[in-house]
């Protein structure tokens, strides 16, 4: 395969498609070579449309939905990002080329262990990872930007309150089969505004609280 020329296959003609247009988002998903975050079991559907399993039960997000995150999200490059849920690595290597530091947690150890040996692939990329649940009590910090990669059956408000004022989170929030990523901006220390973006449908993030179901 010519890795190269798939996976600028890829960004023409997935992401752009997708209405993912910021030049610095689709130079970053051109340059990160996202066949060297996948397992080598799959690393011939690296470029494909659809969601990857990369171990403990979890996915690699589609590429398009990928770049609406990162679009969405309006990095500048003084921002410092946090991504709840490392996963391959390959968002957050990505991420990293856009802003001035990203921090990434996961909960699985095993994740965090291959992230850490992904990103040798994309050496210009400047991450820190952290193996630990976003629901424990420990405060996760001020970011300017913060990508959620898994869905939130009932929202959180705790991760809006990582945001500095200013601060835009993306996040996936409801049940199958039918979800709705937002877009929330903190506007003020006590104001946030939310935007709807387009319906997808993801895993949740482990430990996210679950929707009640009907009872009769």
């Amino acid at each position: 395969m010519d890795t190269l020329a798939a996976r600028q296959q890829m960004v023409d003609q997935q992401i752009r498609t997708w209405e993912v247009l910021d030049p610095r988002v689709l130079d970053a998903l051109a340059r990160v070579p996202r066949e060297d975050f996948v397992p080598t079991s799959y690393r011939d559907l690296a470029f494909a449309d659809t969601e990857l399993p990369i171990g403990s039960g979890q996915s690699m997000l589609a590429p398009k939905i990928q770049g609406r995150i990162l679009q969405a999200m309006g990095v500048n490059p003084t921002d410092c990002a946090l991504e709840i849920g490392t996963g391959s690595g390959y968002l957050c290597a990505c991420l990293s080329l856009l802003c001035a530091s990203t921090h990434s947690i996961d909960i699985h150890p095993e994740l965090t262990a291959s992230a850490t040996t992904n990103l040798r692939a994309a050496p210009k990329a400047r991450v820190r990872l952290e193996t630990r649940d976003a629901f424990d009590v420990a405060p996760l910090g001020e970011y300017d930007v913060v990508a959620v990669t898994g869905s939130l059956p009932i929202y959180d408000a705790r991760f809006e309150r990582c945001l500095r004022v200013g601060g835009r989170l993306f996040a996936v929030v409801g049940s199958a089969p039918v979800m709705e990523a937002i877009l929330v901006r903190r506007v003020d220390h006590d104001e946030w505004i939310r935007e709807s973006l387009f319906e997808t449908v993801i895993d949740p993030l482990v430990n996210a609280t679950a929707a009640q179901g009907f009872v009769f």
